[in-house]
């Protein structure tokens, strides 16, 4: 059991025991008949709804100006399907097998267990690439280290307590980002070797307290937290990129940045992270999530210029 999460009054939400079946039974539909249910939705939010139209669209014309508005369209477009997609696909791995997972969903995991193999614990920074639930299954299950995941709770207890079963259904530690501080100690602790997932690309809360970098050649604010802990813990640095192969089927390649995170000066290593998430959102950009305000703040010369790291 998870430290800290009183699962007896998880099971005592009643509405759970409603909702659950829906979706369990919702999860057993084929895939084309999801993909169908996911074509009209992803063109009612675009065209209909119009779900966050402005804020893709500025996203996309900053990340790539040089591309035509006819290019960037079609990109807005994909995206659109993919967030879709993955959201049905979420539902899917409800009731998926793992021998339909392992057809679902392949890894080089060896980069992985040959760190745990060291005794060396690793953090592994990532974006906001699709499909990162099926990523979360799929590594957890194969994983020779305690894989541990960092996770907003939902504010619906019914539907809080049917995503964190869904994400522990192979064997991932989940810890809720409201007591992050107060229960990940305890693996450290331990002295155990642990792989950490974090989604580094995150907007800070406090940006003057982040490091600014580059980011599609515009100064952005990254949370410093991911590096710290990083040379506090002494972990072994490495991206993950995962990304669909073809509908329904993704792919997680593990990168090591540095076994020796300490050999860096501050704010290098953030700069590393944002170089190499940049050059994996342009090799296909409609995997990421384009919904989110990346560049939410403004950079100010006068007040960021000593803050502002180059790789």
């Amino acid at each position: 059991m998870m430290p800290g999460l009183n699962l007896r009054n998880i099971n005592r939400t009643p509405m759970y025991f409603i909702i659950y079946p829906f979706f369990y039974l919702l999860s057993l539909l084929p895939y084309r008949v999801l993909y169908l249910i996911s074509d009209g939705v992803a063109f009612l939010l675009r065209k209909v709804i119009k779900y966050r139209v402005k804020v893709v669209d500025q996203n996309l014309a900053i990340a790539f100006p040089e591309k035509s508005l006819q290019a960037r369209k079609q990109i807005a477009k994909a995206f659109y399907q993919q967030f879709t997609d993955s959201f049905l696909e979420t539902i899917k791995l409800i009731s998926i097998s793992e021998k339909e997972l392992n057809k679902r969903f392949t890894s080089n995991i060896h980069v992985l267990n040959d760190l745990y193999k060291t005794g060396q614990s690793v953090q592994l920074l990532t974006g906001h690439f699709f499909n990162w639930e099926i990523a979360n299954l799929g590594v957890s299950k194969e994983s020779h280290y305690p894989f541990v995941v960092v996770y907003m709770p939902l504010e619906n207890k019914a539907f809080n307590k049917l995503i964190y079963n869904m994400r522990a259904r192979f064997g991932s530690v989940l810890i809720p980002a409201t007591n992050f501080k107060s229960q990940f100690h305890q693996y450290i602790t331990k002295g155990e070797p642990y792989a950490l997932i974090l989604a580094a690309d995150q907007n800070p809360g406090k940006p003057l307290q982040s490091y600014w970098v580059p980011f599609f050649g515009k100064p952005t604010p990254f949370v410093k937290g991911p590096e710290k802990g990083g040379k506090l813990n002494n972990t072994a640095q490495v991206f993950a990129h995962f990304y669909r192969v073809k509908r329904g089927h993704y792919k997680l390649d593990f990168e090591l940045i540095t076994t020796t995170p300490n050999e860096y000066a501050d704010g290098a290593l953030t700069a590393k992270f944002v170089k190499v998430l940049e050059d994996k959102i342009k090799q296909a950009p409609f995997n990421y999530l384009w919904s989110h305000r990346r560049w939410k703040y403004n950079y100010d010369a006068t007040l960021h210029e000593k803050l502002l790291v180059k790789e």
